[in-house]
């Protein structure tokens, strides 16, 4: 007879992602073989602090119907409701002091996904660059990039990475070429300083000579 272990439950607080936890709760019940009724007993045992709240809202006799309670906690957890403040956050996102533009553009992908999940795909792409590209905070990379015309978030990652690479890189050659230059004007300082000293020298040789 083949053992199958027993997947303890989790616990929701509210504090965490409603999404990730119904995930997670979904994949235990399937393991476990939960029916409806078992599932909705072990989501209501799962319901700390404020979660636990929803109760209030749910009629007694609906405690153990397993969609009433998901939709009740979708309904006060969900990203349904924070729709319109993840887009004012997607719109307003500028890039920090130090945030490279790999972090940046994930970071602009997590909102994209979080305020516009009902847009198809390519709508999406398209909007994550402009908002990708609008976020930018160096103002050179910014409109090098939107010159570029991309159609998608990617695109502008890999243009506007490299294209700081490539300025970084010629900045540091300036650099160098900058220090070979005074070390080389420094060095015919010193070949002139030592050719008049040795003229001194002789002449002051010769005087005393004379």
């Amino acid at each position: 007879m083949h053992f199958r272990p027993t997947i303890k439950s989790l616990t929701f607080d509210g504090q965490t992602s409603w999404t990730v936890f119904k995930t997670q709760f979904d994949v235990v019940s399937s393991t476990n073989e939960w029916k409806d009724f078992v599932k909705a007993s072990q989501l209501v045992a799962s319901l700390r602090r404020s979660a636990a709240e929803v109760f209030q809202g749910i009629p007694a006799d609906k405690l153990t119907d397993l969609t009433t309670i998901e939709k009740a906690l979708e309904s006060r957890f969900g990203y349904s409701h924070l729709t319109q403040f993840y887009r004012t956050e997607l719109k307003t996102r500028r890039q920090k002091p130090g945030e490279s533009l790999l972090e940046l553009a994930a970071d602009v992908e997590r909102l994209m996904s979080l305020a516009n999940a009902e847009c198809p795909l390519d709508v999406q792409e398209s909007l994550a660059d402009q908002y990708f590209v609008d976020a930018m905070r160096d103002e050179d990379t910014q409109h090098s990039t939107r010159l570029m015309d991309t159609k998608d978030l990617k695109s502008s990652l890999a243009y506007s990475m490299k294209y700081e690479a490539e300025r970084t890189v010629s900045k540091t050659s300036r650099h160098v070429r900058s220090i070979e230059t005074e070390d080389h004007m420094s060095r015919e300082r010193d070949d002139k300083f030592e050719f008049f000293f040795n003229r001194l020298e002789k002449l002051l040789n010769s005087s005393v000579a004379g």
